[in-house]
């Protein structure tokens, strides 16, 4: 297997609209959802180690991005949240409208090429705005594992790649899923868009009540230890992928 970053995903030099299926990929991605340092740290250490390659959408400031950055075999990305702007309450943080919210990433960012909302919110406007800004690739189609596709990339109109994701570490613990599984999804034939969090894997969720009921301690990570799951979850999930 070979491990890739999103922005690597390219149509086949003889046909514009038709891709490979990647089968032979594995493509491991990291939602930041504004996470401390410390379990940042946390997630990149593991995927250092594995000396594998990744792709980071980032979702705010953190010194940890020039460690990110020095990686070549990571790629920066951007995580906008819509959520407010949809919500009718926009706030100065995340931005007044859809742009402000892309232009304050892509300033921290400028290099990103990839994008993945949070919530993947999408809409034909927000493609739009992502191709005018740059970005080349988008991965906010969600088509689970369990629909056993053979999934590809698509072009979209303005040319913008769609790389869909089928394994969400969030998701696998809301179907009570089996995280150990991973080991077998990596033989499913297409492109293969593995999903994690960094709060997730420290906590090693399995259950998103060991998130919620943990939610006052996520800034404090030596209080956090006390939340982790001992057994199998989003960290084995990960470190499992790592060994195969």
């Amino acid at each position: 297997m070979k491990w890739r970053k999103i922005r690597d995903v390219s149509p086949d030099h003889n046909c514009n609209d038709v891709f490979e299926d990647y089968s032979d990929s594995i493509f491991l991605t990291f939602d930041l959802d504004w996470v401390c340092d410390d379990i940042l740290a946390d997630t990149i250490s593991i995927v250092e180690r594995a000396d594998v390659e990744a792709t980071w959408f980032i979702t705010h400031y953190t010194p940890l991005l020039a460690r990110l950055r020095e990686n070549p075999k990571f790629e920066l990305g951007i995580h906008p949240n819509f959520n407010n702007i949809l919500a009718g309450s926009p706030d100065s943080v995340n931005g007044e409208k859809a742009e402000d919210t892309v232009d304050k990433l892509l300033a921290l960012v400028p290099e990103a090429r990839s994008v993945r909302s949070h919530s993947m919110t999408q809409s034909s406007s927000l493609l739009t705005l992502f191709a005018e800004k740059g970005l080349s690739h988008d991965c906010n189609h969600f088509i689970p594992h369990q629909a056993e596709l053979n999934l590809r990339p698509w072009l979209v109109w303005n040319g913008l790649i769609k790389v869909p994701c089928f394994w969400e570490d969030d998701i696998a613990a809301l179907y009570g899923e089996d995280f150990l599984e991973v080991g077998e999804l990596i033989h499913r034939e297409g492109v293969k868009v593995f999903d994690f969090h960094p709060i997730h894997v420290f906590l090693n969720t399995e259950d998103m009540m060991r998130y919620e009921n943990s939610r006052d301690y996520h800034r404090y990570p030596e209080k956090l230890v006390g939340y982790q799951n001992r057994g199998n979850g989003s960290r084995t999930a990960l470190m499992r992928l790592l060994e195969l």
